[in-house]
């Protein structure tokens, strides 16, 4: 698949982030720039079709870690948490095995490709400081329920990750490139890492 305007090279950008350090909208602009697909809840749309299920119900358990005393006997799981995070891998790795590039957004891609297809792995953070202001206007919360969500979801985030992946999430030696969102705002960071991914391409 042709990347942007560059070389003919297949890529998977995984991208991981901390709630509030804006990794979505980086991720999606940053798609939008090199003109590939990004995947991210949108995965539960064509998996809803697939197995005749609503995209509600498969919602519930999106990055949700498996819980402690669920089983697995002949291969299928009774933790719907496990079962819709394997429906997605399952997706994403046909996607790649038929030579797309595409963005993710969470979901383990920095290791699920492992022996498949290349990846770039990216983690974006941010000052706790700028995450709050930003979940306090975008969710309309208050400063202390902001910083409680935060901590929500980043242990949620760190659970699901490091249940599936050998790596601890968010640390840096776990990514090849990890960027503070602060330093450069929002566009600046999707500049910032379109050009590493066009050196990357041309390397």
């Amino acid at each position: 698949m042709k990347v942007g305007n560059t070389m003919e090279k297949q890529l998977i950008i995984s991208i991981g982030r901390e709630y509030g350090s804006a990794g979505h909208e980086i991720a999606q602009k940053l798609a939008e720039k090199l003109d590939i697909e990004l995947f991210d809840r949108n995965l539960l749309d064509e998996i809803s079709k697939i197995k005749s299920s609503s995209y509600e119900d498969l919602a519930r358990y999106d990055e949700i870690p498996k819980k402690l005393f669920s089983r697995t006997v002949r291969g299928y799981s009774n933790s719907p948490q496990l079962n819709v995070a394997e429906l997605q891998f399952a997706l994403l790795k046909s996607k790649a095995a038929d030579d797309d590039s595409f963005v993710v957004v969470g979901r383990c891609t920095d290791k699920i490709f492992e022996g498949i297809a290349p990846v770039l792995s990216i983690f974006i953070t941010a000052d706790l400081k700028d995450r709050i202001t930003r979940i306090e206007e975008v969710r309309h919360l208050s400063e202390k329920e902001a910083l409680k969500k935060i901590e929500k979801h980043d242990k949620r985030r760190a659970a699901y990750h490091d249940y599936y992946c050998k790596t601890k999430w968010g640390k840096a030696s776990s990514y090849d490139i990890c960027v503070n969102s602060s330093l450069l705002g929002i566009d600046g960071t999707v500049d910032f890492l379109y050009d590493v991914v066009q050196k990357y391409l041309n390397k």
